[in-house]
């Protein structure tokens, strides 16, 4: 996809409200441009004055580059907070975010998305922490009109991903993730279990799953099959070949948790 594309999907979703204000920021006159395509009558685009028109029962159908291009922006917002937690940005998280836009978007999109990035930094600079921090708490409560609660387990997911880019996650950075999964209208055993899939421990295993050891035989099983039902990656398929491939592998690992948990139950 190219970066002119990718920069239209995602007007195609944000016409409004502090996810709009941000990206106008973070993507300059561009945001202009794609506005006046998404306002003009001849198309296919249908603006209300809410922020998320499929949210709110207009008659525009999004298709899925464009869902593709709103998840990855809204991406790269939750990324710039969590990045910048510590107060410094590392080079193994900035891979990890370029090589996801570029293998979802092309070379060029992946410039494009990494200057996003950067404007993004700016704009915590300018703004301050707090305020910055406000700013991302009202796009996460906009980002959860629109999407449903599989692909913001996977913005989440993302995030621990790029947290742990260095091989060790900074207390701050978890602190960040979990308010954003908290914005994001997540529930805390659902937060908690994205830090423990790579875990080898059966503790660790019991948290994955958000049970305790002292949970039935029956509560394990139902809390597997909600897991596994919210994480599959046929949930995230629209979203692009890297997603779906980081769902799977979430997914396997949420099943290797399971088969830890009911070996040694002997269920």
């Amino acid at each position: 996809m190219s970066a002119g594309k990718w920069i239209g999907g995602i007007i195609g979703w944000i016409t409004a409200g502090p996810l709009g204000a941000l990206a106008g920021v973070a993507i300059g006159a561009m945001f202009d441009v794609g506005l006046d395509s998404v306002n003009n009558p001849d198309n296919s685009g249908t603006r209300s004055g809410s922020a998320f028109g499929s949210a709110f029962g207009t008659t525009r159908q999004y298709s899925a580059d464009e869902q593709r291009s709103s998840f990855m922006f809204s991406l790269l917002v939750l990324a710039s907070y969590v990045i910048k937690a510590d107060g410094k940005v590392m080079h193994s998280e900035m891979q990890i975010v370029r090589e996801f836009l570029r293998q979802n978007f092309g070379a060029a999109a992946q410039a494009q998305g990494e200057e996003i990035l950067l404007r993004l930094f700016d704009e915590q600079k300018r703004q301050g922490r707090l305020q910055f921090k406000n700013t991302v708490a009202d796009c996460c409560t906009q980002m959860a009109q629109f999407m449903d609660y599989s692909q913001r387990l996977q913005l989440v997911n993302f995030l621990v991903i790029i947290s742990q880019a260095d091989g060790n996650i900074d207390p701050t950075e978890v602190m960040a993730i979990q308010e954003c999964g908290h914005w994001l209208g997540m529930s805390k055993q659902d937060i908690d279990s994205m830090f423990n899939l790579k875990g080898d421990t059966l503790d660790e295993a019991y948290k994955v799953l958000g049970v305790s050891p002292d949970a039935t035989d029956d509560e394990v099983r139902k809390a597997y099959r909600k897991l596994a039902l919210q994480h599959h990656p046929d949930r995230v398929a629209t979203l692009g070949e890297d997603v779906r491939k980081a769902a799977e592998q979430k997914f396997q690992e949420i099943n290797a948790a399971k088969d830890k948990v009911f070996k040694a139950r002997g269920i």
